[in-house]
């Protein structure tokens, strides 16, 4: 290990007891990767032979039927944005009124995650995911067989609870039984979210062209599919996620200065990403018009399965090397700043239809390692369990996730079509500003690069809580 990297690991989260000697059970070889894995990481389910450590490929069957589900379960974070204007239309519905899809939807998620630790701790991870995705088929279904605006967004807020008790504990339990390092196995994690995201919005638009009624009921179908690829594979006995933990937790960890200080700053970047998500559609419409080409689901669906396409290949592979290059702070600072200035060119150019589909596209890049990055500082900045740092970071994070789609119509009623743009530009400088503000709170050893994947994977395994 170089000597940038010893000071990375020894220096992150103080000297913990538990950390030294999760550090010292690892063996080198002469590559320089771990050979022996850390003496506290939990043996999978029966039937899952560990993989060879480092190789976020070679993973339990249990890691696999958990990440298809997550790609099935934020396939429906975008799956109704290229219907919105579909439903406005059958459903003779406002642009408003069809957003609140998003913020039903995201309220309860971001809610219940702060509650998702605890009731996992109690009933075990393998029931929490399953009741989960249990609720989400059957809110899925619901909402395709409703016959009004208020139906489906009722039916969308039971559809987030499942998403809430699935997406914390699907988190926790992925890096808990994934081979390699935390940084691969939040990289799978991502991965997922990404390719979810992206085809979410391309079945969407596919099935919306049928009928807006479509994409309900394929997400309940293929979530019924990972329902019972994880009862097949996940074997009786889980991997521990820790002790009980208080139906407080989240509440407690958010007096964490690190904890809080991301997911304040995650709040405010994510009311812009659900401004971007959310939003975007009745925009690209209006400008399609001007030009006279005709957007409906399909085409809705093809511009944010480019954007996806762009979160999911910058998720993956450009955030981890921009981190190891520059560092998290530079990282996320240069980012947030790139995301406020594409907000700036959305607001600015509104009315022009290649430039507004370009920017939104342009947009994923950034997202991608903005998303990646936050989720690895936030798994890394405190000695809390995991299942708790995750549901905390997530529940904030979706409340700015659920405030976005609420405000964006009647902002826009009141100052015209750009004003949601720039008012998610703001909220992604204040992210900045909070991020500043709190600098010296949350993984500063993530600004000493490391010199090889395989040092920050080292590095990041003896800092793990």
């Amino acid at each position: 290990m170089t000597s940038s990297t010893t000071q990375h690991s020894t220096s992150q989260h103080g000297t913990s007891p538990q950390k030294s000697a999760r550090h010292s059970t690892s063996g080198h070889g002469s590559s320089g990767r771990s050979t022996a894995a850390p003496a506290s990481q939990p043996a999978g389910p029966p039937g899952t032979a560990p993989s060879a450590a480092g190789s976020m490929l070679r993973q339990p069957r249990v890691v696999w039927a958990i990440a298809f589900a997550c790609v099935i379960s934020f396939m429906g974070i975008g799956l109704v944005d290229p219907i919105l204007t579909s439903i406005a239309a059958e459903l003779d519905a406002s642009s408003s009124q069809v957003m609140l899809l998003f913020t039903s939807y995201l309220f309860i998620t971001g809610l219940a995650m702060l509650f998702t630790s605890w009731v996992s701790s109690r009933i075990g991870a393998k029931k929490t995911l399953l009741a989960g995705l249990a609720l989400i088929v059957v809110f899925a279904a619901l909402a395709g067989a409703s016959g009004s605006i208020g139906q489906i967004i009722g039916f969308r807020a039971g559809w987030g609870l499942g998403n809430a008790l699935f997406i914390s504990t699907a988190l926790a339990t992925i890096v808990a039984s994934a081979s390699g390092s935390t940084a691969s196995a939040i990289i799978l994690y991502e991965a997922a979210l990404g390719i979810g995201i992206a085809v979410g919005p391309l079945v969407g638009g596919a099935l919306g062209e049928v009928s807006w009624r479509a994409p309900f009921f394929g997400t309940a179908a293929l979530m019924a599919v990972g329902f019972l690829a994880i009862v097949v594979f996940f074997g009786r006995s889980a991997p521990s996620t820790g002790p009980k933990i208080s139906a407080t937790a989240s509440f407690s960890a958010l007096k964490k200065p690190g904890l809080r200080t991301l997911a304040l700053a995650a709040l405010f970047y994510n009311f812009g990403f659900f401004v971007l998500l959310a939003y975007s559609p009745f925009p690209i419409e209006a400008a399609a018009e001007t030009v006279g080409i005709h957007v409906g689901a399909h085409e809705l669906g093809l511009v944010f399965f480019g954007w996806g396409i762009c979160l999911a290949i910058t998720s993956v592979v450009a955030a981890p090397r921009l981190t190891r290059r520059f560092g998290l702070h530079a990282v996320l600072y240069a980012m947030l700043g790139l995301l406020a200035l594409d907000f700036v060119v959305l607001a600015t150019f509104t009315d022009r239809f290649a430039v507004i589909v370009t920017a939104i596209i342009v947009a994923g890049l950034f997202l991608g390692v903005l998303n990646t990055a936050l989720t690895e500082a936030v798994m890394e900045s405190t000695d809390l369990p995991r299942s708790v740092a995750s549901s905390t970071y997530s529940g904030v994070r979706f409340m700015g996730g659920a405030v976005a789609p609420a405000v964006a119509g009647p902002i826009r009623d009141h100052l015209g079509l750009p004003a949601p743009y720039w008012t998610a530009a703001v909220a992604v400088l204040v992210a900045i500003g909070v991020l500043v503000l709190g600098r010296r709170t949350f993984a500063q050893d993530h600004d000493i690069p490391s010199e090889s994947a395989e040092d920050e994977a080292l590095a990041i395994s003896a800092g793990d809580a």
